[in-house]
């Protein structure tokens, strides 16, 4: 799993049992590798880039990813001979949500042909396009996944993810219960505002430590909670597109006098930044989930889980609701996606479909993602 925060591929090796009519799932490896400054440059600029860079950058990330792979494998102390298949999520270029009659359109890049040949494993990717077809978002597709992971008798829980994008599912007892959709901003505009404010120097508010000494622009903040995609009703799905460097850009521009210097602390921009991902993800609860049902607690995974300034935010903010770190359930908090499309791929293989589509407002369900032997 490559995701919208450009920060890395998490890979897992899942050992996965059809039970019962239940799956059982135990998790044997996890690997993280960063990406370095130069391919995270290249899949930023991607947004924007033209025709022949996202052709490269295709078969790039298809070596990369194997590397991932094979180095996983060998990790855990396999081969490539123990493993039935490989899920590649792939890198999100650009991701169009359908308006009104329009198809929606996504694309993930990272050559399943180029993983394939690398490492010999039959490879299961491309799984957002087929729900896009049947009408959906094509997003939040780890729906299924998590009420798999997490649903149990007489209990509603949710499960936040704070990736580059942020997403909620409301797992509930029956299937057709299940609620999945983006709530917003993650990490995205946190991320490109140190990228941009720092010339580059730096990527992340590590613990969200610059956020935490600065002072909310009240302007601002009032001007993004009334972003319309914030209060529309679900099936919603976002990306960078909306919450990401141009948004950032717009931003720190608005902010300066005419010889191009800030009249304002970047701190401050960071804390705004800050408090509006973790209002925007409040709002969801607060006027979409809530009215709805009663909630036991709010499992948090992803990225975002390293910003612990932001997180005691979420806990203020959602209080009483308990917020429990997914690490409590066994599963690190990077692994979390990687580990969904784990499960996913294992559907497609079964001849299962992988949407919910309560979740993400196709006409019906479909078998997701296509098979490179």
């Amino acid at each position: 799993m490559s995701g919208t925060s450009h920060d890395g591929i998490d890979a897992v090796i899942v050992n996965i049992k059809d039970k019962d009519k239940r799956q059982k799932i135990k998790l044997l490896e996890h690997y993280h590798h960063p990406f370095n400054n130069i391919l995270r440059a290249k899949i930023s600029g991607a947004f924007s880039g033209d025709t022949e860079d996202v052709c490269r950058l295709n078969f790039e990330l298809g070596e990369v990813f194997a590397k991932v792979v094979n180095t996983c494998i060998k990790k855990a102390g396999l081969t490539p001979e123990n493993i039935d298949a490989i899920a590649s999520h792939g890198q999100t270029i650009y991701h169009i949500p359908p308006k009104g009659r329009a198809t929606g359109s996504t694309l993930q890049i990272g050559e399943a042909s180029v993983i394939a040949e690398r490492t010999g494993i039959p490879v299961v990717s491309d799984f957002r396009t087929r729900d896009m077809a049947a009408g959906g978002q094509g997003a939040p597709l780890v729906a299924l996944a998590d009420y798999i992971l997490f649903h149990e008798k007489g209990k509603t829980k949710a499960i936040q993810n704070i990736g580059g994008i942020a997403n909620l599912t409301i797992v509930q007892e029956n299937i057709q219960d299940v609620m999945a959709f983006d709530t917003g901003p993650g990490m995205s505009l946190i991320d490109e505002a140190v990228r941009l404010l720092t010339k580059g120097k730096a990527h992340y508010d590590i613990n969200g430590r610059i956020a935490e000494g600065g002072e909310i622009i009240t302007s601002l903040l009032e001007e993004l909670l009334s972003h319309p995609f914030i209060k529309k009703l679900p099936p919603k799905s976002t990306g960078r597109e909306t919450f990401g460097r141009g948004m950032v850009q717009g931003i720190i521009c608005k902010n300066m006098d005419r010889k191009g210097k800030l009249k304002v602390a970047p701190q401050d921009i960071l804390r705004t930044l800050t408090e509006f991902t973790a209002l925007s993800i409040k709002m969801a609860y607060q006027e979409i989930v809530l009215p709805r049902v009663n909630i036991s607690e709010v499992i948090l995974c992803g990225g975002g889980c390293k910003n612990s300034y932001l997180t005691g935010l979420l806990k203020r903010e959602l209080s009483p609701i308990k917020l429990i770190p997914i690490g409590e359930y066994g599963i690190p908090y990077q692994a979390k996606e990687a580990l969904s499309f784990a499960i996913l791929a294992n559907e497609t293989l079964s001849g299962r479909e992988g949407n919910i589509p309560n979740a993400t407002g196709a006409r019906h369900s479909v078998i997701l993602g296509k098979l490179t032997l």
